[in-house]
């Protein structure tokens, strides 16, 4: 470990390092967290979850919900607004294996917002206050809020919100560099992280234009947070942990790994798909997953084309050779 790279404390929950893979709705379940906590991941965020679906039994809920044995650090994110439905919720699935329980106070999804919930929060400071407080009343496990810089840029308060957050029992917050309004375009704001920073004592993790070591190294010396938060950049590319943590070590750049090695990747990927969901669910998520591995090698637009189509293992296996060769 470096002055860079070091474990984080999130209440009592000690995490190996500070490099976080971020939620991702249809990209961060079990079988892709699996494969960034084996490249690295110190903590791997689960895609958010409604506490209302739990509360009325959504019979898919559970696969969302559902953590493997061998992950190490994980954290579990609800979303919603009623503080009395979150906190009773989140007490409810308290034993499950899950390290550290996260509140989403920053989903852009018009579906979410027009709900009053995810980035719509940011509008109600009371309210988020009063969700914190009782959640992290109801749970024994550290309770965490992901934020966003403001809803638009006439109501930037991530730092009011931290504090808030702070204040009501958080353990720790995330900030992602940009508005609600924003989505992800345009360069994230590192500025605001550093400013919520110097406002709280509790951690700071950055989140927002993280690709590579180089970045992460800037982000943690710019602002002073004491993790980084890497969403996008991972999709197709759960190598990017091993990648930004030897960087962050040492200033060690590591290659980005090889065509064998992304098909290898595929495959393994693909193994753990079926093995979770079921070949027909399985095969048809691994379609987008395939076009984020293959971005930019030669031919992949065809390749991508025909993955599309496949319907088996079988399938997918043959065109995935096609990977592997130069």
């Amino acid at each position: 470990m470096s002055e860079l790279l070091h474990p984080l404390t999130l209440g009592g929950v000690t995490l190996a390092n500070n490099i976080i893979l971020a939620p991702m709705a249809g990209v961060t379940d079990l079988p892709f967290r699996l494969l960034c906590q084996e490249q690295g991941a110190g903590l791997c965020c689960m895609e958010m979850v409604s506490a209302k679906a739990i509360l009325y039994n959504n019979k898919n809920t559970e696969e969302l919900l559902a953590i493997h044995p061998d992950e190490r650090a994980v954290s579990l994110q609800l979303f919603g607004s009623d503080p009395k439905i979150l906190s009773e919720m989140a007490q409810k699935i308290e034993d499950r294996p899950f390290a550290v329980l996260d509140l989403n106070m920053g989903c852009p999804v018009p579906k979410v917002v027009n709900n009053g919930e995810g980035a719509a929060l940011m509008r109600q400071p009371e309210l988020v206050g009063e969700i914190v407080r009782a959640v992290a009343r109801a749970v024994r496990k550290p309770v965490t809020v992901k934020i966003r810089k403001g809803f638009d840029d006439a109501h930037v308060n991530a730092v009011e919100i931290a504090k808030i957050a702070e204040d009501a029992g958080a353990a720790a917050v995330a900030v992602h560099g940009r508005t609600r309004e924003q989505y992800y375009a345009g360069e994230a704001d590192w500025e605001i992280i550093a400013r919520v920073k110097a406002s709280v004592g509790i951690p700071v993790i950055g989140n927002g234009d993280v690709t590579g070591g180089a970045d992460a190294e800037r982000m943690l010396r710019e602002t002073g947070c004491d993790g980084v938060m890497v969403g996008r950049a991972a999709r197709g590319d759960p190598w990017i942990f091993r990648r930004i943590a030897a960087y962050l070590e040492d200033k060690t750049a590591l290659p980005k790994p090889d065509r064998k090695e992304i098909r290898a990747m595929v495959l393994r990927h693909a193994g753990l798909q079926l093995a979770h969901k079921g070949e027909y669910t399985g095969v048809r998520e691994m379609r987008k997953h395939v076009s984020w591995y293959t971005a930019g090698l030669p031919g992949s637009a065809r390749l991508r084309q025909r993955v599309n189509m496949a319907e088996s293992f079988e399938e997918l296996e043959r065109l995935a050779e096609e990977i592997g060769e130069d």
